[in-house]
């Protein structure tokens, strides 16, 4: 019998618990559930009034794997939709993920939640610019530190305060609360940093996608600062061998990350790191939410 729970006043029905997901530490889908469950108070406002794309990993990371706009089948009515116009479906919607019964509800899914830089109110309006630094082997998230402090201070150079998470994976995300600016503009803008980040760091950095050139450095992606494109939401778990959160860290931890012998385990957090994180430093990605945080974009 699928059991079934209340969570402010929704009843949902919460299937397979004891499913093994990430079989290399044991964790089952109900630890999962614990575990937003738990975390809800600091991913849900990264979540609200932001469209949400899922992926998909029912079966662990090892099965298959699938990623949706659109809502999913047998989507409750409660939950809130929002319109996300596409070209190829101008009548498009996507969930948005605004209160604790509904991340229940997602998260029984077992999905990874990625979000846009702009918020549902806003579309294509963004409030916020990401860089995601992705090491190409045998480069590892220690040279993504390195470069995190350099766009750090370049940004700083143009008024605007970065802040960094782990991706979840092998790299490192970096985001900059903006003056809400067309996603066009951020886009551009973090593209010539970006160019910029290269010609100042040849043998580290690339701005360019092709995997030939990135080997040995670290793709500086800005791409996802497009409208249409997303990323991986703070706090959200990976479809990894381990349950990975993307995890908001300190820049004291990104510097120490960042030396000549450092450990990349480092900055490895799972989900049983998250609470004692979040006890000890609160929502490091609190100041995305602060108007008086945001920059211009140049």
């Amino acid at each position: 019998m699928t059991p079934v729970t209340e969570v402010e006043g929704r009843r949902l029905s919460l299937s397979n618990l004891e499913k093994m997901i990430h079989p290399v530490t044991g964790t089952t889908k109900g630890e999962l559930l614990h575990y937003y469950a738990t975390v809800g108070p600091a991913i849900l406002p990264h979540l609200r009034d932001r469209p949400v794309s899922f992926l998909r990993y029912p079966d662990g990371p090892d099965g298959q794997l699938f990623f949706t706009k659109n809502p999913p089948p047998g989507t409750p009515s409660w939950v809130r939709t929002t319109p996300v116009p596409r070209s190829e479906d101008p009548r498009a919607r996507q969930v948005v993920v605004e209160d604790l019964a509904s991340l229940m509800w997602a998260a029984n899914l077992v999905v990874e939640f990625h979000t846009p830089q702009w918020p549902a109110s806003s579309p294509a309006v963004a409030d916020r610019l990401v860089f995601d630094l992705d090491p190409g082997a045998p480069a590892t998230v220690v040279e993504c530190c390195r470069v995190a402090l350099h766009l750090r201070a370049r940004l700083a150079e143009d008024g605007l305060e970065a802040f960094a998470k782990t991706s979840g994976s092998k790299g490192l995300h970096l985001l900059v609360p903006v003056v809400p600016t067309p996603s066009a503009r951020v886009s551009a803008y973090a593209r010539t940093l970006a160019v910029e980040a290269e010609a100042a760091l040849p043998g580290l950095v690339v701005h360019r996608m092709a995997r030939a050139l990135r080997p040995g450095k670290v793709f500086v992606d800005h791409s996802q600062n497009a409208a249409a494109k997303t990323t991986a939401t703070p706090y959200t778990l990976r479809a990894r061998p381990l349950p990975m959160a993307s995890a908001p860290v300190t820049w004291e931890e990104v510097e120490d990350c960042a030396g000549e012998a450092a450990d990349p385990g480092s900055l490895v957090h799972l989900m049983d790191d998250i609470a004692p994180r979040l006890e000890r430093y609160g929502d490091l990605l609190a100041p995305l939410f602060a108007p008086e945080r945001a920059g211009e974009v140049p």
